[in-house]
């Protein structure tokens, strides 16, 4: 899910990239095709910029773009894209806009610009309008909307039998036709080929001849959708903690990504035990951890923002731990783990699972990972924790069981781009849920047009992580001085 944008598919695990898991619905009887290319956008009327309406952040401004809801029909039904911008803050040296693809999915491109706008290199802000948007079914964007107490009867992706097997899929359905009717018909148009369509008509909006992209995480699936569409409307494209919707299987999907989340506890391992300052320096590490997952196992490990509230061990591996992983904060997951392993225990008790965000269907509608029973199901938790065996439950398997039986409008596919220039494609080597073998297939997946700038760091996103990073991409973006093939930038302390 989910992945700094957002969040694959981890948007509970941290709010900010992608790549967040988010986690689905319902039935499929069969795998629609992706919506025809037509040779122009059908947006709706002139952006009609005005303040934001957020006072403690001046200086961006919000607009609204309609669009098809089904880019397939164009002249049905319509909703409105909210969109928000900062200038540049040097408009004698501007380029043009940028536009940042969001993470998630389920992240809102909106509260970026108007709240986190440091997320951007002072020089990319000093040179375009940096310009964002939320994503159809999120935000301000026909926000899909899901009951709540359905949500909160979601089942526990710890599945025992066949027929909790068959109760997480007849659930699916009920909560996919429950945010349906909540929704309205843009509900089964959340995929990324819809969204490729919308940022098309946005660039037209803008009046920008091409296309200046950065995506983040989940984003950057729809940067390399949008290059595959339309590769000749591209200037420059970053993308950053890369997703590789080329990973079809759903036992490579789940084994990628616990393998890249593994790598990251190994790497907070190996740093605490030559790190001095390491809140457990000296002490087995693996060992404090697994005490601490055995005791939110029972029920008795408080959960550290709700006092007297127990913590469960998904939680303290997806909220906890992943949480850092993305920020690279190893002290602070030190010091977190060493604070609840002194904590008093709680008397035993029954823990629950958080529902997933109703940003579900998007990631269902983009990933076909299908699972014929509960046997197979079984099979794969063992897989992830054989892959994984520090952190059981990661949410990728959470997002497995919420799309039990989705429908599919945009599976999986090797990109096939002809005549885009030059694409930036930017990972980390230990990127918790973005992992490196992902940056290195869709750079080779471009082919000649493929650039990959290597981070030798940690952490989830990468684009601004020390000057040789920071550099290379800003100047890509502002003048298109491409870095050198087989670019690597040295880590930085986090």
């Amino acid at each position: 899910m989910p992945l700094r944008g957002g969040n694959a598919l981890w948007r509970i695990a941290a709010r900010g990239t992608a790549m967040v898991v988010a986690a689905g619905t319902a039935v499929l009887t069969g795998l629609a095709a992706a919506p025809a290319v037509h040779a122009s956008p059908s947006a709706e009327g002139a952006l009609r910029w005005a303040p934001c309406d957020a006072p403690e952040k001046p200086g961006a401004e919000c607009a609204t773009l309609s669009v098809p809801v089904d880019w397939t029909h164009p002249g049905g039904p319509r909703l409105d894209l909210a969109v928000a911008r900062r200038k540049a803050t040097d408009p004698g040296a501007r380029v043009g806009a940028m536009v940042f693809g969001p993470g998630g999915p389920g992240d809102s491109g909106v509260e970026m610009v108007v709240g986190r706008i440091s997320r951007f290199s002072p020089e990319v802000r000093r040179r375009f309008d940096i310009v964002s948007f939320d994503p159809r079914g999120v935000g301000g964007s026909n926000p899909v909307t899901c009951s709540g107490a359905l949500l909160a009867e979601r089942p526990s992706p710890e599945l025992r039998s066949q027929a909790d097997f068959d109760a997480t899929m007849a659930y699916n359905r009920r909560l996919r036709a429950d945010c349906r009717a909540r929704t309205g018909p843009v509900f089964d148009h959340l995929d990324t080929s819809q969204t490729v369509r919308d940022v098309d008509a946005l660039r037209a909006a803008l009046g920008e001849r091409e296309l200046t992209f950065h995506g983040s995480s989940y984003g950057t699936l729809l940067g390399a959708q949008y290059a595959e569409t339309y590769p000749r409307r591209v200037r420059a494209m970053v993308l950053e903690s890369v997703m590789d919707h080329s990973v079809r299987a759903t036992r490579d999907f789940l084994r990628s990504e616990a393998a890249a989340a593994e790598d990251s506890f190994r790497e907070f391992v190996k740093w605490c035990d030559g790190a001095a300052d390491c809140a457990l320096h000296g002490r087995d590490v693996r060992a404090v951890w697994q005490g601490l997952l055995a005791r939110a196992g029972r029920g008795e490990l408080a959960d550290p923002a709700k006092p007297g509230a127990p913590l469960s061990s998904s939680d303290l591996v997806n909220k906890i731990a992943f949480r850092k992983f993305y920020k690279a904060d190893h002290a602070g997951l030190a010091t977190a783990i060493a604070g609840m392993e002194a904590s008093e225990p709680l008397p035993a008790s029954p823990t629950s699972t958080a529902p997933l965000p109703p940003a579900t269907p998007v990631f269902c509608s983009d990933w076909h990972l299908p699972v014929r029973d509960y046997e197979e199901y079984a099979s794969l938790v063992a897989l992830m924790n054989r892959t994984a065996p520090d952190l059981p439950y990661l949410l990728p398997i959470h997002m497995a069981a919420a799309c039990l039986g989705a429908p599919t409008a945009n599976p999986q596919h090797r990109l096939d781009v002809h005549g885009a220039p030059p694409v930036l494609v930017s990972n980390a080597l230990h990127d918790p849920a973005t992992g490196y073998p992902w940056a290195v297939s869709v750079a080779r997946q471009f082919g000649r047009s493929g650039v990959l700038l290597t981070y030798e760091g940690h952490g989830h996103g990468s684009v601004t992580s020390g000057p040789c990073m920071e550099d290379a991409v800003d100047s890509y973006l502002t003048d298109l001085a491409v870095p050198a093939r087989g670019t690597h930038c040295p880590a930085v302390p986090s």
